[in-house]
C-alpha cells in the first residue's frame, strides 16, 4: 500500500509489479477452476466407460465358459423296459 501512496520511480514500478502479480494470481485461479472441471468432466466419463468395459468382460467370460454337460454314464443302458420273466 506504501507504494502507491510514494511518487517516486522505484515505487511506482512496485506498485506495476504488485498489481501484476495479483493478475497472474487469478488469471492462475480461472485456470485452475477450468482445470478442475475438465477433469470431473473426464472422470465422470471415464466411469460411465468402466462400467460398460465391465459388462463386456462379463460377456465374454460367459461366452468362453464351457457349456455345462451331464457326465456320461458308465456302462450298458436300457433304452427298452424290462422284460417280466416267470410271474405267470
Amino acid at each position: 500500500m506504501l507504494s502507491s501512496i510514494l511518487n517516486s520511480e522505484r515505487a511506482i514500478e512496485v506498485n506495476i509489479l504488485i498489481m501484476r502479480a495479483f493478475v497472474r494470481l487469478r488469471e492462475a485461479m480461472g485456470s485452475n477452476r477450468e482445470f478442475a472441471r475438465r477433469l470431473d468432466d473426464l472422470e465422470e466419463r471415464i466411469a460411465s466407460h468402466d462400467e460398460n468395459i465391465r459388462t463386456l468382460f462379463q460377456a465374454i467370460r460367459q461366452l468362453m465358459a464351457a457349456p455345462e454337460k451331464e457326465p456320461k454314464k458308465i456302462g450298458f443302458q436300457l433304452k427298452e423296459k424290462r422284460a417280466v420273466y416267470g410271474s405267470r
